[in-house]
Order: C-alpha cells, then sequence, then structure tokens
C-alpha cells in the first residue's frame, strides 16, 4: 500500500481528483485529496492575505496532522510550487515528488513566472482574485483541452473558484531545506507535451527543463490534455500506483 497526497492546480479543490482517487483506493491505496485554502469548499477563507507559504502549510500540515510517512506528494499544473515548497519541508516524510503537467518551481521563482505575469495580470480582478480563463484564452495559452468533452468542461467551469493571487506571486524560498528536496525522488508526468521532446529539451540543456536530466529523475508520459484527472483518469491513477 502506498499513501498519496493528491494537490489540485489553479481554481479546483479535492474534488477534481474525485474519480482517481477513487481508482487508487480502489487498489487499496491510502489516498488524501486536498483542497487548498481560499479554493472550492474552503473559498469562505479566500483573502489577499493568502499567500504561497499558506498553502506549503496546508500540505505540510496535512501531512503531519494526519501523521503520514513514506508520502508520494502529487503536484497539477499551478501547484508546483507549493508541492516543491511543502516537500521540501517535509522531506523526511516524502518519499517521491510527481508533477503532473507541471515541474518545479526554481529557488527564487514565483509560479506566475511560470504561468506568465501578463497573461494572469491582465485577468485578476478585485485587485488579488484571478479567475479561471475561457477555455479559447486556456487554449491560447498552451493549456490542452484535449480528452475535455462538454461535462467535464462544464463541471470544471461550474465549480472553479478564483485563484487567490498571493499564493502564485510570492517566491518560492526554499533556504536550509533546498539539499533534501533536491536529493528526493520525482517524477515528471507529460500529458500535452510529447515526451521525446522533454527529452530533447533537457539534452539541449533548456533552463526550464536542464535539471529534469538528474538522475533522481523519472520521466513519464500520458497523452491527453492538461488535465488527466478528468480526461483519463483510471489510466492516472494506475501510472501513479507504479510510483512508490
Amino acid at each position: 500500500m502506498t499513501t498519496y497526497v493528491l494537490v489540485p492546480g489553479f481554481w479546483l479543490g479535492a474534488w477534481a481528483w474525485r474519480d482517481v482517487t477513487a481508482a487508487l483506493r480502489g487498489m487499496g491505496h491510502e489516498v488524501h485529496p486536498l483542497t487548498l485554502t481560499g479554493l472550492a469548499d474552503r473559498a469562505h477563507l479566500a483573502s489577499p492575505d493568502l499567500d504561497l507559504d499558506t498553502h506549503i502549510r496546508d500540505i505540510t500540515g496535512l501531512v503531519e496532522a494526519e501523521d503520514l510517512n513514506d508520502v508520494v506528494l502529487v503536484g497539477h499544473s499551478g501547484s508546483a510550487a507549493s508541492v516543491t515548497g511543502a516537500a521540501a519541508r517535509a522531506a523526511g516524510r516524502v518519499s517521491r515528488v510527481v508533477y503532473v503537467e507541471s515541474g518545479p518551481v526554481p529557488d527564487g521563482m514565483a509560479q506566475i513566472d511560470l504561468t506568465g505575469r501578463e497573461f494572469v495580470d491582465k485577468r485578476v480582478v478585485d485587485g488579488w482574485r484571478y479567475p479561471m480563463p475561457s477555455w479559447d484564452e486556456l487554449q491560447e495559452s498552451g493549456s490542452s483541452v484535449e480528452g475535455l468533452g462538454e461535462p467535464e468542461r462544464a463541471l470544471m467551469a461550474s465549480r472553479a473558484t478564483g485563484q487567490p493571487l498571493g499564493t502564485i506571486t510570492q517566491p518560492l524560498a526554499l533556504g536550509d531545506d533546498a539539499a533534501a528536496f533536491a536529493a528526493l525522488p520525482k517524477t515528471l508526468v507529460s500529458c500535452s507535451f510529447p515526451l521525446t521532446q522533454v527529452k530533447e529539451l533537457i539534452a539541449t540543456g533548456h533552463p526550464a527543463f536542464a535539471p529534469l536530466a538528474g538522475p533522481e529523475w523519472e520521466l513519464r508520459e500520458l497523452p491527453t490534455g492538461h488535465w488527466p484527472m478528468f480526461s483519463r483518469p483510471g489510466d492516472l491513477a494506475i501510472l501513479l500506483s507504479e510510483m512508490v
């Protein structure tokens, strides 16, 4: 049995992992899908004061409160910075970090730097909320919607909540935990970007991909769009079940 903590990306909550959670539990695994503060069923806690540290504490707090060990910590898309920070702080309880359609945010950089500040800034409302863009806008930004039918799109659009801006603008600061994070086994699950291209970018030393050349990295592929928990949940669960 493996213990999983599943962290959703922008605008989503634990509900987004429903089918993956059910499949993994059906295999006998312990699974903890998590809603980060200010989103979904915790939207009532949203405020301009929320920042990256809040979301890091959400993850480490769950791990500590449930006394979890040998955790496979899974982050999707925009949760990369919070997952990286939490893995670093709780490295002694984490056995592997899995980035689904994502990757580790470099120390000192903010999640918004990878998402695109200009893209985010012009969509912010009330000065601190980043609502889910339209499907056309998401595709134009490079987020593939392959595999999402009308039911999946309707579900996501109806349940999406605005992302508190501070959670993606605060730079990641690993500090003394950087070495512990660097030593952790890590897996990249590429869905909308062919793994052959990922490997080519690693080989050519592309700054965003070169770190994935380290021996601690495993590269996996699940061809579909940017949201595999909706488009291929069963296959994603099987893939995750192979990770220890």
